[in-house]
């Protein structure tokens, strides 16, 4: 045993108690948290705006910080960006984190020192679970990659500006810094491809044993490792051990990666934002990702109906049921209030408290009425594949209007890595199961509103292309699993295999 992973498995152990009993102090760690958040926000500038007092109750609270979008905090944020401090939150940010995704553009998400340790500590912690769970530590010893943004930083405000993931590669701890790749240099190329190029030029001869990123780029990643080497990933790093991912539904992606790996590796999951790091896989046998109630971060959550309603109804983590698709609201020390994520989650426990993610509350399709959302897409899709034995790279889904005698549909951009030998009966199979997962979309069927959903193939490399034709390859962007507009189908039409999608 090496000397980092020996000094791993202490520090692993009393992070894995610590965790443990947090798990049942969940809504007294929230309500302190809450009173905390109050007292400083009190004393903000948007405290003063809307009356925020010390000492308010949660129904007084509910009555005096808005529900909002970053739309609602923007012109808060724009003081920010203009040298203002104790706007938000005391004093002025650490960084802003910049992402994208809004009516406005570019988001700017402030990161502040009392809440930096929650990005910090929680990729950590998932580490340091995973290593008393399993009592896999060898893998510290390695080298570790982490397919991330540019660490380069501009300034704001005079406030460091980037990319989080950037942003998060200057805290790595100083032990960890010796095995992380790739080099600084190759972190700050901006191009995609080219950045890829890099990676895997110094990172194929290398003893890889972490490999950490969003699950499309990593599947570039392995690609690439594969035409260089002639190898699978696995036998090209056979001590590669640990597979960290976030940011998107891991199982559309799943068959596919562990292809390229060769053999089996453990895997650990994570749900971080720019907004916050929410909740993380602890444990190695249970369903559902542990809400992250001690870290600086006081969830709310409004059920799936009121989503969109004028008084929409929020409720504290207290009232949260299993079983129940709630949209994510957080109040945190970044100061970020009454803030709407735009995740749908769902309590998979509340004892601990644990969700999965459903999708995103502006990700759907209701052109007619069927409100399908990325949760029976997904399961749908997964089902399939699984019958089908057939693996896949990447998917969108939008609606198709018939302006002929044609019935309207669901058309899905599908591009395949093993296609299914009937085209036809894999698209049955899909729609079968999403009729069952969702009864208007079925009942739209039955009347003969809707015909049955339309696959069409998305020539190879042809995600790839369209996020490079809009500017969004590599790093955090991802390609949303459906839209109820045809923005991004009409866009990916000259990828298709044929160019034949509906006009």
């Amino acid at each position: 045993m090496k000397i980092k992973s020996f000094f791993a498995k202490p520090f692993a152990a009393y992070i894995h108690r610590t965790i443990q009993k947090e798990k049942h102090t969940a809504l007294l760690d929230q309500a302190r948290i809450f009173q905390q958040l109050v007292k400083v926000g009190s004393k903000t500038a948007y405290g003063r705006h809307i009356k925020l007092i010390e000492g308010v109750d949660y129904q007084s609270f509910k009555n005096l910080v808005p529900l909002q979008d970053y739309e609602g905090l923007s012109p808060w944020i724009e003081k920010i960006k203009q040298g203002a401090q104790n706007v938000l939150w005391k004093g002025k940010p650490l960084y802003l984190a910049k992402t994208s995704g809004t009516t406005s553009g570019v988001k700017y998400i402030p990161i502040t020192k009392d809440s930096i340790p929650n990005h910090i500590n929680t990729a950590r912690n998932a580490l340091l679970c995973y290593m008393a769970e399993s009592g896999n530590t060898r893998f510290a010893d390695g080298k570790l990659i982490f397919l991330s943004g540019s660490p380069q930083l501009e300034r704001v405000g005079g406030i460091p500006t980037g990319r989080l993931s950037g942003i998060v590669n200057h805290h790595v701890p100083s032990y960890l810094r010796a095995n992380q790749l790739p080099s600084f240099e190759t972190n700050c190329i901006e191009d995609w491809e080219t950045k890829l190029d890099k990676i895997v030029e110094e990172t194929w001869q290398q003893n890889m044993t972490l490999i950490s990123g969003i699950p499309p780029w990593m599947q570039m990643y392995f690609d690439a490792l594969i035409e260089r080497s002639g190898k699978k990933v696995g036998e090209l790093f056979p001590n590669f051990s640990v597979m960290v991912q976030g940011g998107v539904n891991f199982e559309p992606y799943k068959s596919k990666l562990l292809e390229s790996i060769g053999r089996p590796v453990d895997t650990i999951e994570l749900f971080p934002a720019s907004e916050g790091f929410f909740s993380f896989q602890d444990t190695l046998d249970q369903q559902g990702l542990l809400l992250n109630t001690n870290s600086g971060i006081f969830f709310e959550f409004i059920s799936l109906q009121e989503i969109g309603k004028d008084g929409a109804k929020r409720i504290s983590l207290s009232e949260v049921k299993v079983g129940q698709n709630y949209s994510l609201v957080i109040n945190s020390n970044a100061g970020l209030w009454g803030y709407e994520i735009g995740d749908v989650v769902r309590f998979v426990s509340v004892d601990p408290y644990r969700i999965i993610v459903v999708g995103r509350t502006k990700h759907f399709i209701s052109a007619f009425g069927e409100h399908v959302i990325g949760e029976e897409v997904e399961y749908s899709l997964n089902k399939a594949l699984e019958e089908f034995s057939v693996s896949i790279r990447e998917f969108t889904v939008a609606p198709h209007v018939s302006q002929d005698q044609n019935r309207s549909c669901h058309e899905w951009f599908i591009e395949f890595d093993k296609a299914p030998e009937s085209l036809a009966a894999f698209s049955n199979c899909i729609d079968l199961h999403l009729r069952k997962k969702n009864v208007y979309y079925d009942d739209l069927i039955k009347g003969n509103i809707l015909g049955p959903l339309q696959i069409i193939p998305v020539q190879k490399g042809g995600f790839v292309d369209y996020m490079r034709s809009i500017g969004k390859l590599g790093g955090q962007n991802k390609v949303p699993r459906l839209s109820n507009d045809r923005k991004i189908a009409d866009a990916l039409t000259s990828f298709t295999q044929n160019n034949t999608a509906h006009s």
